[in-house]
Protein backbone atom coordinates (compact mmCIF):
# COMPACT_ATOMS: atom_id res chain seq x y z
CA UNK A 1 0.00 0.00 0.00
CA UNK A 2 1.35 3.42 -0.86
CA UNK A 3 2.02 5.41 1.58
CA UNK A 4 -0.96 8.08 2.52
CA UNK A 5 -0.39 11.49 0.67
CA UNK A 6 0.00 14.41 2.89
CA UNK A 7 -1.67 17.01 0.91
CA UNK A 8 -5.13 14.84 0.26
CA UNK A 9 -7.23 17.59 2.28
CA UNK A 10 -6.15 20.12 0.27
CA UNK A 11 -6.27 18.33 -2.79
CA UNK A 12 -10.31 17.69 -1.82
CA UNK A 13 -10.99 21.28 -1.67
CA UNK A 14 -10.20 21.11 -5.76
CA UNK A 15 -11.88 18.53 -6.27
CA UNK A 16 -15.26 19.17 -4.47
CA UNK A 17 -14.95 22.45 -6.49
CA UNK A 18 -14.64 20.92 -9.91
CA UNK A 19 -17.73 18.34 -8.79
CA UNK A 20 -19.83 21.33 -7.67
CA UNK A 21 -19.30 23.24 -11.12
CA UNK A 22 -19.85 20.05 -12.87
CA UNK A 23 -23.85 20.00 -10.94
CA UNK A 24 -24.32 23.27 -10.84
CA UNK A 25 -24.08 23.45 -14.69
CA UNK A 26 -27.08 20.67 -14.56
CA UNK A 27 -29.59 23.43 -13.18
CA UNK A 28 -28.87 26.58 -13.50
CA UNK A 29 -28.86 26.85 -16.81
CA UNK A 30 -32.90 25.92 -16.55
CA UNK A 31 -33.47 29.26 -14.93
CA UNK A 32 -31.57 30.96 -17.48
CA UNK A 33 -32.83 29.91 -20.78
CA UNK A 34 -36.31 31.65 -21.00
CA UNK A 35 -34.15 34.86 -20.91
CA UNK A 36 -31.67 33.07 -23.51
CA UNK A 37 -34.16 31.92 -25.55
CA UNK A 38 -35.51 35.42 -26.32
CA UNK A 39 -32.42 36.68 -26.38
CA UNK A 40 -30.86 34.60 -29.42
CA UNK A 41 -34.18 34.07 -31.24
CA UNK A 42 -34.10 30.26 -30.28
CA UNK A 43 -37.37 28.72 -31.49
CA UNK A 44 -39.47 26.56 -29.33
CA UNK A 45 -39.04 23.51 -30.77
CA UNK A 46 -35.22 23.96 -30.26
CA UNK A 47 -35.20 24.93 -26.75
CA UNK A 48 -34.73 21.55 -25.14
CA UNK A 49 -31.30 21.20 -27.00
CA UNK A 50 -29.83 23.57 -24.67
CA UNK A 51 -30.65 21.07 -22.10
CA UNK A 52 -30.33 18.14 -24.65
CA UNK A 53 -26.98 18.78 -26.15
CA UNK A 54 -24.98 18.75 -22.81
CA UNK A 55 -27.35 15.83 -21.68
CA UNK A 56 -25.69 13.87 -25.03
CA UNK A 57 -22.34 14.62 -24.69
CA UNK A 58 -21.76 13.79 -21.22
CA UNK A 59 -24.09 10.84 -20.39
CA UNK A 60 -22.84 9.71 -23.95
CA UNK A 61 -18.76 10.24 -23.54
CA UNK A 62 -18.94 9.23 -19.69
CA UNK A 63 -17.50 5.37 -19.74
CA UNK A 64 -15.10 6.95 -22.75
CA UNK A 65 -13.87 9.74 -20.11
CA UNK A 66 -13.72 7.35 -17.18
CA UNK A 67 -11.42 5.33 -19.52
CA UNK A 68 -9.13 8.04 -20.56
CA UNK A 69 -8.62 9.14 -17.09
CA UNK A 70 -7.53 5.41 -16.52
CA UNK A 71 -4.94 6.03 -19.54
CA UNK A 72 -3.35 9.06 -19.25
CA UNK A 73 -3.68 9.20 -15.46
CA UNK A 74 -6.37 11.12 -13.60
CA UNK A 75 -4.64 14.61 -12.57
CA UNK A 76 -4.01 15.20 -16.45
CA UNK A 77 -7.61 14.13 -17.25
CA UNK A 78 -8.81 15.93 -14.61
CA UNK A 79 -6.98 19.43 -15.51
CA UNK A 80 -7.96 19.15 -19.44
CA UNK A 81 -11.33 18.35 -18.28
CA UNK A 82 -11.20 21.95 -15.99
CA UNK A 83 -9.58 24.03 -18.75
CA UNK A 84 -11.66 22.70 -21.60
CA UNK A 85 -14.49 22.91 -19.74
CA UNK A 86 -13.70 26.87 -19.00
CA UNK A 87 -13.62 27.39 -22.31
CA UNK A 88 -16.48 25.96 -23.38
CA UNK A 89 -18.46 28.07 -20.69
CA UNK A 90 -16.52 31.54 -22.36
CA UNK A 91 -18.25 30.34 -25.54
CA UNK A 92 -21.67 30.03 -24.06
CA UNK A 93 -21.61 33.14 -22.25
CA UNK A 94 -20.75 34.75 -25.17
CA UNK A 95 -22.98 32.75 -27.58
CA UNK A 96 -24.55 35.27 -30.53
CA UNK A 97 -27.04 33.01 -31.85
CA UNK A 98 -28.26 29.66 -31.40
CA UNK A 99 -25.48 27.51 -33.47
CA UNK A 100 -22.63 28.86 -31.18
CA UNK A 101 -25.12 28.31 -27.60
CA UNK A 102 -25.92 24.66 -28.71
CA UNK A 103 -21.92 23.46 -29.40
CA UNK A 104 -20.78 25.54 -26.65
CA UNK A 105 -23.35 23.09 -24.68
CA UNK A 106 -22.09 19.87 -26.28
CA UNK A 107 -18.83 20.94 -25.70
CA UNK A 108 -19.13 21.34 -21.99
CA UNK A 109 -20.37 18.02 -22.03
CA UNK A 110 -17.45 16.44 -23.21
CA UNK A 111 -15.25 18.04 -21.37
CA UNK A 112 -17.53 17.23 -18.30
CA UNK A 113 -17.75 13.55 -19.23
CA UNK A 114 -13.38 13.66 -19.09
CA UNK A 115 -13.96 15.93 -15.33
CA UNK A 116 -16.23 13.59 -13.37
CA UNK A 117 -14.86 10.38 -13.15
CA UNK A 118 -11.54 11.69 -12.95
CA UNK A 119 -12.67 13.71 -10.03
CA UNK A 120 -14.39 10.91 -8.16
CA UNK A 121 -11.51 8.25 -9.47
CA UNK A 122 -8.71 10.77 -7.92
CA UNK A 123 -10.60 10.54 -4.40
CA UNK A 124 -10.78 6.62 -4.36
CA UNK A 125 -7.13 6.29 -5.22
CA UNK A 126 -5.94 9.33 -2.79
CA UNK A 127 -7.83 8.16 0.53
CA UNK A 128 -7.43 4.77 1.19
CA UNK A 129 -7.68 5.14 5.32
CA UNK A 130 -11.48 3.76 6.10
CA UNK A 131 -12.46 6.87 8.68
CA UNK A 132 -11.13 9.44 5.99
CA UNK A 133 -12.58 7.88 2.93
CA UNK A 134 -16.08 8.13 5.14
CA UNK A 135 -15.26 11.67 5.24
CA UNK A 136 -14.44 12.55 2.20
CA UNK A 137 -17.01 11.00 0.43
CA UNK A 138 -18.94 12.62 2.93
CA UNK A 139 -18.48 15.74 1.29
CA UNK A 140 -18.61 14.72 -2.00
CA UNK A 141 -21.47 13.01 -1.89
CA UNK A 142 -22.97 16.04 -0.05
CA UNK A 143 -21.98 18.19 -3.04
CA UNK A 144 -23.48 15.65 -5.66
CA UNK A 145 -26.73 15.71 -4.13
CA UNK A 146 -27.07 18.73 -3.05
CA UNK A 147 -25.32 21.12 -5.78
CA UNK A 148 -28.23 20.99 -8.24
CA UNK A 149 -30.41 23.11 -5.55
CA UNK A 150 -27.34 25.12 -5.26
CA UNK A 151 -27.58 25.57 -8.79
CA UNK A 152 -31.34 26.83 -8.62
CA UNK A 153 -30.30 29.71 -5.69
CA UNK A 154 -27.51 30.99 -8.10
CA UNK A 155 -28.98 30.68 -11.49
CA UNK A 156 -32.38 32.75 -9.88
CA UNK A 157 -29.85 35.15 -8.39
CA UNK A 158 -27.97 35.64 -11.48
CA UNK A 159 -30.61 35.47 -13.69
CA UNK A 160 -32.15 38.40 -12.06
CA UNK A 161 -29.90 40.64 -11.26
CA UNK A 162 -27.30 40.30 -13.54
CA UNK A 163 -28.21 38.66 -17.18
CA UNK A 164 -28.82 35.11 -18.24
CA UNK A 165 -24.78 35.41 -19.61
CA UNK A 166 -23.16 35.16 -15.90
CA UNK A 167 -24.60 31.34 -15.61
CA UNK A 168 -21.90 30.36 -18.28
CA UNK A 169 -19.63 32.94 -16.97
CA UNK A 170 -19.80 31.60 -13.64
CA UNK A 171 -18.03 28.75 -14.22
CA UNK A 172 -14.53 30.69 -15.07
CA UNK A 173 -13.25 31.37 -11.97
CA UNK A 174 -14.70 27.52 -10.31
CA UNK A 175 -12.53 26.07 -13.46
CA UNK A 176 -9.59 28.40 -12.75
CA UNK A 177 -8.92 27.70 -9.45
CA UNK A 178 -9.60 24.23 -8.76
CA UNK A 179 -7.58 23.18 -12.33
CA UNK A 180 -4.13 25.50 -10.74
CA UNK A 181 -5.14 23.83 -6.92
CA UNK A 182 -5.16 20.72 -9.06
CA UNK A 183 -2.05 21.27 -10.83
CA UNK A 184 -0.22 22.42 -7.76
CA UNK A 185 -1.29 20.22 -5.11
CA UNK A 186 -2.58 17.05 -6.71
CA UNK A 187 -0.28 14.00 -6.47
CA UNK A 188 -1.49 11.09 -8.09
CA UNK A 189 -0.43 7.43 -6.70
CA UNK A 190 1.38 5.48 -8.39
CA UNK A 191 0.59 2.48 -10.26
CA UNK A 192 -2.36 3.26 -11.03
CA UNK A 193 -2.48 3.70 -15.17
CA UNK A 194 -3.97 1.29 -17.28
CA UNK A 195 -1.96 1.17 -19.97
CA UNK A 196 -3.50 -1.02 -22.25
CA UNK A 197 -4.92 0.00 -25.63
CA UNK A 198 -7.79 1.87 -25.88
CA UNK A 199 -11.14 -0.80 -26.70
CA UNK A 200 -12.16 1.40 -29.87
CA UNK A 201 -15.16 -0.87 -30.81
CA UNK A 202 -16.19 -0.47 -26.82
CA UNK A 203 -15.91 3.41 -27.37
CA UNK A 204 -17.82 3.71 -30.60
CA UNK A 205 -20.80 1.08 -29.51
CA UNK A 206 -21.10 2.86 -26.03
CA UNK A 207 -21.20 6.20 -26.94
CA UNK A 208 -23.77 5.96 -29.63
CA UNK A 209 -25.87 3.25 -27.44
CA UNK A 210 -25.81 5.90 -24.57
CA UNK A 211 -26.92 8.79 -27.14
CA UNK A 212 -29.67 6.69 -28.56
CA UNK A 213 -31.11 5.50 -24.97
CA UNK A 214 -30.89 9.43 -23.35
CA UNK A 215 -32.17 11.04 -26.91
CA UNK A 216 -34.99 8.53 -27.29
CA UNK A 217 -35.84 9.56 -23.55
CA UNK A 218 -35.81 13.39 -24.94
CA UNK A 219 -37.83 12.54 -27.70
CA UNK A 220 -40.72 10.56 -25.48
CA UNK A 221 -40.95 14.22 -23.65
CA UNK A 222 -41.39 16.18 -26.62
CA UNK A 223 -42.90 13.63 -29.31
CA UNK A 224 -44.57 11.44 -27.50
CA UNK A 225 -43.60 7.51 -26.11
CA UNK A 226 -45.49 6.25 -29.90
CA UNK A 227 -43.36 8.09 -32.21
CA UNK A 228 -41.59 6.34 -34.67
CA UNK A 229 -38.23 7.94 -33.60
CA UNK A 230 -38.76 7.90 -30.56
CA UNK A 231 -39.08 4.17 -31.14
CA UNK A 232 -36.09 3.91 -33.15
CA UNK A 233 -34.14 4.96 -30.68
CA UNK A 234 -34.94 2.90 -27.98
CA UNK A 235 -34.20 0.17 -30.41
CA UNK A 236 -31.03 1.24 -31.73
CA UNK A 237 -30.00 2.08 -27.97
CA UNK A 238 -30.80 -2.21 -27.12
CA UNK A 239 -28.98 -3.37 -30.17
CA UNK A 240 -26.11 -1.29 -29.70
CA UNK A 241 -25.64 -1.61 -26.13
CA UNK A 242 -25.87 -5.45 -26.46
CA UNK A 243 -23.36 -5.65 -29.47
CA UNK A 244 -20.88 -3.31 -26.53
CA UNK A 245 -21.33 -6.04 -23.46
CA UNK A 246 -20.94 -8.89 -26.01
CA UNK A 247 -17.93 -6.92 -27.49
CA UNK A 248 -16.81 -6.31 -24.22
CA UNK A 249 -16.93 -9.78 -22.89
CA UNK A 250 -14.27 -11.04 -26.03
CA UNK A 251 -11.99 -7.78 -26.32
CA UNK A 252 -8.46 -7.81 -24.71
CA UNK A 253 -8.67 -5.02 -23.09
CA UNK A 254 -12.43 -3.50 -22.70
CA UNK A 255 -13.53 -0.35 -21.78
CA UNK A 256 -15.86 -1.55 -19.27
CA UNK A 257 -14.21 -4.19 -17.81
CA UNK A 258 -17.56 -6.58 -16.94
CA UNK A 259 -16.40 -7.32 -13.33
CA UNK A 260 -16.89 -3.72 -12.99
CA UNK A 261 -20.63 -4.19 -13.67
CA UNK A 262 -21.10 -7.76 -12.05
CA UNK A 263 -19.70 -7.54 -8.90
CA UNK A 264 -23.14 -7.79 -6.65
CA UNK A 265 -22.09 -4.14 -4.37
CA UNK A 266 -21.35 -1.93 -7.21
CA UNK A 267 -24.02 -3.52 -9.61
CA UNK A 268 -26.58 -2.56 -6.57
CA UNK A 269 -25.32 0.69 -6.17
CA UNK A 270 -25.05 1.65 -10.01
CA UNK A 271 -28.71 0.23 -9.74
CA UNK A 272 -30.45 1.74 -6.90
CA UNK A 273 -28.56 5.21 -7.59
CA UNK A 274 -29.93 5.52 -11.04
CA UNK A 275 -33.48 4.94 -10.05
CA UNK A 276 -33.14 7.08 -6.93
CA UNK A 277 -31.91 10.29 -9.70
CA UNK A 278 -34.90 9.61 -11.53
CA UNK A 279 -37.16 10.25 -8.45
CA UNK A 280 -34.91 12.89 -7.50
CA UNK A 281 -34.78 14.92 -11.12
CA UNK A 282 -38.78 14.92 -11.33
CA UNK A 283 -38.88 16.47 -8.03
CA UNK A 284 -36.52 19.57 -8.97
CA UNK A 285 -38.78 20.10 -12.05
CA UNK A 286 -42.28 19.92 -10.51
CA UNK A 287 -41.39 21.85 -7.17
CA UNK A 288 -39.30 24.43 -9.22
CA UNK A 289 -42.89 24.59 -11.78
CA UNK A 290 -45.35 24.57 -8.61
CA UNK A 291 -43.52 27.52 -6.64
CA UNK A 292 -42.48 29.85 -9.79
CA UNK A 293 -46.15 29.14 -12.01
CA UNK A 294 -48.89 28.18 -9.42
CA UNK A 295 -47.56 29.89 -6.62
CA UNK A 296 -45.70 32.79 -8.28
CA UNK A 297 -42.12 32.72 -6.54
CA UNK A 298 -39.68 34.45 -8.48
CA UNK A 299 -36.43 32.82 -9.68
CA UNK A 300 -34.50 33.95 -6.20
CA UNK A 301 -37.37 33.14 -3.89
CA UNK A 302 -37.89 29.41 -5.60
CA UNK A 303 -34.00 28.84 -5.08
CA UNK A 304 -34.07 29.48 -1.59
CA UNK A 305 -37.22 27.78 -0.74
CA UNK A 306 -34.96 24.78 -2.01
CA UNK A 307 -32.20 25.27 1.27
CA UNK A 308 -34.10 22.58 3.83
CA UNK A 309 -33.19 19.92 1.56
CA UNK A 310 -29.64 21.52 0.87
CA UNK A 311 -29.47 21.42 4.33
CA UNK A 312 -30.76 17.53 4.93
CA UNK A 313 -28.33 16.52 2.23
CA UNK A 314 -25.52 18.15 3.84
CA UNK A 315 -26.66 16.89 7.38
CA UNK A 316 -27.50 13.46 6.26
CA UNK A 317 -23.59 13.14 4.09
CA UNK A 318 -21.33 14.26 6.45
CA UNK A 319 -23.07 13.97 10.12
CA UNK A 320 -25.20 10.61 9.37
CA UNK A 321 -23.70 8.37 6.75
CA UNK A 322 -19.69 9.72 6.80
CA UNK A 323 -20.33 9.00 10.84
CA UNK A 324 -21.97 5.72 10.91
CA UNK A 325 -20.06 4.21 7.07
CA UNK A 326 -17.43 2.65 9.70
CA UNK A 327 -19.93 0.94 12.26
CA UNK A 328 -22.72 -0.45 10.18
CA UNK A 329 -22.81 -2.01 6.78
CA UNK A 330 -23.70 0.16 3.77
CA UNK A 331 -27.15 -1.22 3.02
CA UNK A 332 -28.46 -0.36 6.41
CA UNK A 333 -27.96 3.01 5.44
CA UNK A 334 -28.92 3.13 1.82
CA UNK A 335 -31.95 1.11 1.89
CA UNK A 336 -33.70 3.28 5.30
CA UNK A 337 -32.05 6.67 3.40
CA UNK A 338 -33.96 5.86 0.02
CA UNK A 339 -37.35 4.74 2.22
CA UNK A 340 -36.94 8.24 4.51
CA UNK A 341 -36.19 9.95 0.85
CA UNK A 342 -39.42 8.28 0.15
CA UNK A 343 -41.65 9.27 2.59
CA UNK A 344 -40.85 12.80 2.25
CA UNK A 345 -42.26 12.41 -1.16
CA UNK A 346 -45.14 10.68 -0.49
CA UNK A 347 -45.86 14.23 1.48
CA UNK A 348 -45.35 16.26 -1.53
CA UNK A 349 -48.09 14.26 -3.09
CA UNK A 350 -50.28 16.09 -0.63
CA UNK A 351 -49.66 19.57 -2.97
CA UNK A 352 -53.01 21.86 -3.56
CA UNK A 353 -53.06 25.60 -4.49
CA UNK A 354 -52.20 27.63 -1.99
CA UNK A 355 -50.24 24.71 0.01
CA UNK A 356 -48.46 25.92 3.52
CA UNK A 357 -44.21 26.25 2.58
CA UNK A 358 -43.78 25.55 6.46
CA UNK A 359 -46.52 22.82 6.84
CA UNK A 360 -45.85 20.67 4.12
CA UNK A 361 -42.90 21.81 1.57
CA UNK A 362 -40.43 22.25 3.91
CA UNK A 363 -40.50 19.30 6.32
CA UNK A 364 -40.87 17.06 2.81
CA UNK A 365 -37.70 18.39 1.58
CA UNK A 366 -36.09 18.25 4.88
CA UNK A 367 -36.86 14.70 4.82
CA UNK A 368 -36.03 13.73 1.23
CA UNK A 369 -32.01 15.87 1.78
CA UNK A 370 -31.88 13.82 5.04
CA UNK A 371 -32.81 10.49 3.15
CA UNK A 372 -30.86 10.94 -0.03
CA UNK A 373 -27.68 12.44 1.53
CA UNK A 374 -27.63 9.64 4.01
CA UNK A 375 -27.46 7.21 1.41
CA UNK A 376 -25.90 8.98 -1.36
CA UNK A 377 -22.44 9.00 0.76
CA UNK A 378 -22.04 5.31 0.94
CA UNK A 379 -23.30 5.23 -2.73
CA UNK A 380 -20.80 7.02 -3.86
CA UNK A 381 -17.74 5.13 -1.86
CA UNK A 382 -19.14 1.77 -2.34
CA UNK A 383 -18.81 2.76 -6.40
CA UNK A 384 -14.96 1.83 -6.23
CA UNK A 385 -15.86 -0.83 -4.08
CA UNK A 386 -12.76 -3.69 -4.34
CA UNK A 387 -11.59 -2.85 -7.89
CA UNK A 388 -8.03 -2.79 -8.94
CA UNK A 389 -6.71 0.93 -8.93
CA UNK A 390 -6.28 0.94 -12.87
CA UNK A 391 -10.23 0.48 -13.52
CA UNK A 392 -10.95 3.07 -10.76
CA UNK A 393 -11.65 5.95 -13.63
CA UNK A 394 -14.33 3.55 -15.54
CA UNK A 395 -16.23 2.65 -12.07
CA UNK A 396 -16.40 6.35 -10.99
CA UNK A 397 -17.83 7.07 -14.62
CA UNK A 398 -20.56 3.86 -14.15
CA UNK A 399 -21.74 5.81 -11.14
CA UNK A 400 -21.86 9.32 -12.99
CA UNK A 401 -23.75 7.41 -16.31
CA UNK A 402 -26.08 5.69 -13.95
CA UNK A 403 -27.25 9.25 -12.28
CA UNK A 404 -27.05 10.63 -15.94
CA UNK A 405 -29.21 8.50 -17.95
CA UNK A 406 -31.31 7.99 -14.69
CA UNK A 407 -32.21 11.93 -15.02
CA UNK A 408 -33.03 11.97 -18.86
CA UNK A 409 -35.26 9.01 -17.78
CA UNK A 410 -36.71 11.01 -15.22
CA UNK A 411 -37.71 14.09 -16.89
CA UNK A 412 -39.04 12.47 -19.85
CA UNK A 413 -41.03 9.87 -17.72
CA UNK A 414 -42.33 12.09 -14.68
CA UNK A 415 -43.06 15.12 -17.61
CA UNK A 416 -45.57 12.66 -19.64
CA UNK A 417 -47.18 11.16 -16.18
CA UNK A 418 -47.88 15.09 -15.36
CA UNK A 419 -48.56 16.18 -18.78
CA UNK A 420 -51.04 12.95 -18.95
CA UNK A 421 -52.88 13.62 -15.90
CA UNK A 422 -53.09 17.16 -16.34
CA UNK A 423 -55.08 16.87 -19.49
CA UNK A 424 -57.61 14.12 -18.17
CA UNK A 425 -58.24 16.75 -15.08
CA UNK A 426 -58.82 19.75 -17.69
CA UNK A 427 -61.28 17.51 -19.72
CA UNK A 428 -62.88 16.32 -16.36
CA UNK A 429 -63.32 19.53 -14.90
CA UNK A 430 -62.74 22.77 -17.90
CA UNK A 431 -66.47 22.35 -19.02
CA UNK A 432 -68.04 25.34 -17.21
CA UNK A 433 -65.71 26.39 -14.83
CA UNK A 434 -66.28 29.47 -13.23
CA UNK A 435 -62.55 30.28 -12.60
CA UNK A 436 -60.62 28.79 -15.71
CA UNK A 437 -57.63 29.72 -14.47
CA UNK A 438 -58.00 28.28 -11.09
CA UNK A 439 -58.71 25.13 -13.04
CA UNK A 440 -55.75 25.32 -15.00
CA UNK A 441 -53.84 25.37 -11.76
CA UNK A 442 -55.37 23.11 -10.04
CA UNK A 443 -54.71 20.75 -13.23
CA UNK A 444 -51.20 21.05 -13.15
CA UNK A 445 -51.31 20.34 -9.40
CA UNK A 446 -52.94 17.07 -10.41
CA UNK A 447 -50.52 16.64 -12.98
CA UNK A 448 -47.70 16.90 -10.56
CA UNK A 449 -49.07 14.90 -7.57
CA UNK A 450 -49.80 12.21 -9.76
CA UNK A 451 -46.02 12.00 -11.01
CA UNK A 452 -44.99 12.38 -7.38
CA UNK A 453 -46.60 8.73 -6.69
CA UNK A 454 -44.40 7.24 -9.32
CA UNK A 455 -41.26 8.81 -7.60
CA UNK A 456 -42.41 7.53 -4.41
CA UNK A 457 -42.70 4.12 -6.00
CA UNK A 458 -39.32 4.32 -7.76
CA UNK A 459 -37.80 5.36 -4.27
CA UNK A 460 -39.37 2.64 -2.60
CA UNK A 461 -37.78 0.19 -5.22
CA UNK A 462 -34.19 1.94 -4.66
CA UNK A 463 -33.94 0.73 -1.40
CA UNK A 464 -35.72 -2.75 -2.21
CA UNK A 465 -32.48 -2.83 -4.50
CA UNK A 466 -30.09 -1.36 -1.29
CA UNK A 467 -31.32 -3.27 0.99
CA UNK A 468 -30.61 -6.87 -0.88
CA UNK A 469 -27.86 -6.60 -4.01
CA UNK A 470 -25.66 -4.79 -1.22
CA UNK A 471 -24.10 -7.54 0.81
CA UNK A 472 -20.76 -6.02 2.33
CA UNK A 473 -19.94 -5.29 5.89
CA UNK A 474 -19.32 -1.99 7.59
CA UNK A 475 -16.31 0.51 6.14
CA UNK A 476 -13.56 0.55 8.86
CA UNK A 477 -11.64 -2.45 9.88
CA UNK A 478 -9.81 -5.05 8.23
CA UNK A 479 -10.63 -6.63 5.40
CA UNK A 480 -11.63 -10.51 5.06
CA UNK A 481 -8.60 -12.58 4.40
CA UNK A 482 -10.68 -13.80 1.02
CA UNK A 483 -11.03 -10.07 0.06
CA UNK A 484 -7.83 -9.46 -1.83
CA UNK A 485 -8.52 -7.12 -4.94
CA UNK A 486 -7.92 -8.24 -8.44
CA UNK A 487 -4.30 -7.28 -10.08
CA UNK A 488 -2.39 -7.75 -7.37
CA UNK A 489 0.59 -6.18 -9.26
CA UNK A 490 -0.33 -2.92 -9.19
CA UNK A 491 1.27 -1.06 -6.65
CA UNK A 492 -1.44 1.21 -5.52
CA UNK A 493 -5.35 -1.09 -4.85
CA UNK A 494 -8.30 1.08 -3.55
CA UNK A 495 -8.91 -0.85 0.27
CA UNK A 496 -11.63 -4.22 -0.14
CA UNK A 497 -14.39 -3.16 1.88
CA UNK A 498 -15.41 -5.49 4.59
CA UNK A 499 -17.93 -8.75 3.95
Amino acid sequence: MSETDPRRWKALVFIALAQLMVVLDATIVNIALPSAQQDLGISDGNRQWVITAYALAFGGLLLFGGRIADLWGRKRTFVTGLVGFAAASALGGAATGEGMMLGARALQGVFGALLAPAALSLLAVMFTDAKERAKAFGIYGAIAGGGGAVGLILGGFLTEYLNWRWTFFVNIPFAVVAALGAYFVIREPAGGRNRSPLDIPGVVLSTLGLVALVYGFTRAESDGWSDSVTIGMFVASAVLLAAFVLTEAKVKSPLLPLRVLTERNRGGVYLSLGLAVIAMFGLFLFLTYYLQIVENYSPVKTGFAFLPMIAGMIVGSTQIGARLMTRVPPRLLMGPGFLLAAVGMLLLTQLEVGSSYTGLIMPAQLMLGLGMGTAFMPAMSLATHGVEARDAGVASAMVNTSQQVGGAIGTALLNTIAASATSAYLVDHAAGAANPKLVQAQAMVEGYTSAIWWAVGILVVSAVIAATFIDTGHQGGPAASGDSVEGAEDEVKIPVLAH
